[in-house]
């Protein structure tokens, strides 16, 4: 993936929400005016943010309603891009582990939402770095480490 070069002029975060036994990952649809294509939970660091952890956090309250404590686990991905502005943004990538049941509450950022399972999810997701996310997913569950 070619990444931009530069400095970086703001910080993201995207969450990927995922359940298990059977590993699940819920993706979200942006509406027509914004795409219409698949994509995780996603925003920028804002000022009142504590770490890129609260960032996600005040983001997975925002656009699906989940205000119960979180434990992210990191993806180990950060990924530089060009944003619309020309800037240099760079995205921190989480797994976020829900219950199987969990229906968001949908934002206007969101107008579908769906579980799918990982093989679906790289399927449909729209960028590269968040078909490589849900890749980072897998092994991070596949490895033996326990679900927290």
């Amino acid at each position: 993936m070619n990444e931009p070069s530069g400095p970086v002029a703001r910080e993201c975060v995207e969450g990927y929400l995922y359940s298990t036994p059977s590993l699940r990952v819920l993706l979200f649809r942006r509406p027509p005016r914004r795409g219409g294509f698949w994509v995780p939970v996603s925003g920028k660091v804002e000022s009142g943010d504590r770490d890129f952890e609260s960032a996600l956090a005040r983001e997975l309250a925002e656009e699906t309603g989940l205000t119960r404590p979180v434990r992210p686990e990191t993806l180990d991905w950060h990924v530089r891009f060009r944003a619309d502005n020309g800037e240099t943004w760079r995205l921190h990538a989480y797994a976020v582990r829900v219950e199987g049941g969990f229906r968001p509450t949908l934002s206007e950022e969101h107008d579908a939402f769906e579980w799918v399972s990982p093989e679906e999810g790289i399927a449909r997701l729209h960028f590269p770095d968040n078909q490589e996310a849900v890749r980072r997913l897998v092994a991070l569950r596949s490895d033996g480490s326990p679900n927290v």
